[in-house]
């Protein structure tokens, strides 16, 4: 009896352990909704008990659905697994969690349109001090064939016990009408630091939101309007349309394992602002491809520093490949602003009508002296 008790003490000792370690990265707990309520909590689609999702609390009209489903001449489909959740009107769905307070994280989802004609999603941490912590994120500009899309948003954890939402503010005639959610992931975020060898931070965009594995339409990135807090550290999109974070195990990436696609033309700029000294010349280098994602045509892409600019013209044939670019530039200002994007609105050539666009990667910038010192050695 001693020993069985000593053992049971072990193991809620072990368990306790494990629901009071901080969330780094991955899926939530039941974050991909393969687990759903009892047949008792639900009539047809519809979930009838705020606690019949694991893991979940939801409040209003709260759908799951099975991939396939049909709801008129519309065929829902599920981009990983089975099982995903509609939120029709003012339907939300939130999970505590614990975290390491005081850090930055990234929360990913996917999310598809069904039948409402403006759909957008409320994303949200408690508990915040900072009015503006919260994000409304539209979803009229669907980027991927499939209908699904993934989105990112980056937040500071100002608890070590926080909860995240997703709410849909919408209301339509048809209350089940809303958007469809799944793969809800968190990722903790590292602050990237200046390096000699580079004054930008994260210039090679390897720190950034959890990609999921099962979805190959990359991370759409919101703009600084709707994310105070970038979930791509180091980088502002001070643009109306998001940009999207690309890997290599779905897309052609120039170096390293991350890049990211300017999507939405001159209205998807990629910002940085860098600390210079007046008078002393710089130079920027990047390098421009496509992300082999049928992305084929002319993918302009333009570079800004201070008051200087440079425009790089790139012939895309959907299949991958890349070109390099420099920017020479004299400081004017004691912090300049670096930013790109791109020229033209570009859509892949599977008719599909998914916006695409070039592909940056391995931004650099440091002194003329040193660019020059680095050349002699090689």
């Amino acid at each position: 009896m001693y020993r069985v008790a000593v053992l049971l003490a072990l193991l809620c000792a072990i368990c306790h352990s494990s629901t009071a370690s901080t969330f780094t990265n991955g899926l939530l707990p039941n974050g991909d909704f393969e687990y759903g309520p009892k047949p008792s909590e639900m009539k047809g689609t519809l979930v009838t008990s705020k606690t019949a999702i694991p893991k979940w609390e939801i409040t209003g009209y709260v759908e799951y659905i099975k991939s396939g489903h049909k709801q008129g001449d519309m065929l829902l489909i599920v981009p990983a697994g089975a099982f995903a959740v509609r939120l029709g009107n003012e339907a939300s769905i939130k999970q505590k969690i614990k975290v390491a307070k005081g850090q930055f994280y990234s929360l990913t989802f996917s999310a598809a349109r069904t039948c409402a004609q403006e759909e957008r999603l409320n994303v949200s941490v408690s508990p915040n001090s900072e009015p503006n912590d919260w994000g409304m994120l539209p979803m009229q500009t669907m980027y991927s064939s499939n209908g699904w899309d993934s989105y990112a948003w980056g937040f500071l954890a100002e608890a070590s016990e926080i909860e995240i939402s997703v709410h849909n503010p919408g209301v339509e005639e048809d209350p089940a009408c809303g958007p469809l959610i799944d793969s809800i992931a968190l990722k903790l975020l590292s602050p990237p630091k200046r390096g000699n060898d580079n004054l930008l931070k994260n210039g090679n965009f390897e720190e950034g939101p959890y990609v999921l594995p099962k979805t190959s339409s990359g991370v759409l990135i919101p703009p600084k309007i709707e994310d105070d807090h970038s979930p791509l550290p180091g980088w502002m999109i001070e643009s109306l349309k998001a940009v999207k974070y690309v890997d290599s195990d779905h897309f052609a990436v120039p170096v390293g394992k991350r890049a990211v696609e300017l999507v939405g033309g001159k209205e998807s700029a990629l910002t940085q602002v860098v600390r210079t000294i007046i008078g002393k010349t710089y130079v920027l280098s990047f390098a421009v491809g496509d992300a082999k994602n049928a992305c084929e045509g002319s993918l302009g892409l333009e570079a800004f520093a201070g008051n200087s600019t440079v425009k790089v013209a790139y012939k895309s044939t959907g299949k991958g490949g890349f070109t390099r670019a420099k920017l020479r530039f004299k400081a004017t200002q004691a912090r300049t602003r670096v930013m790109f994007f791109s020229t033209f609105y570009t859509m892949t050539s599977d008719h599909s009508g998914s916006l695409c666009g070039p592909v940056i990667d391995d931004v650099r910038l440091i002194s003329e002296r040193l660019t020059k010192v680095v050349n002699a050695i090689n």
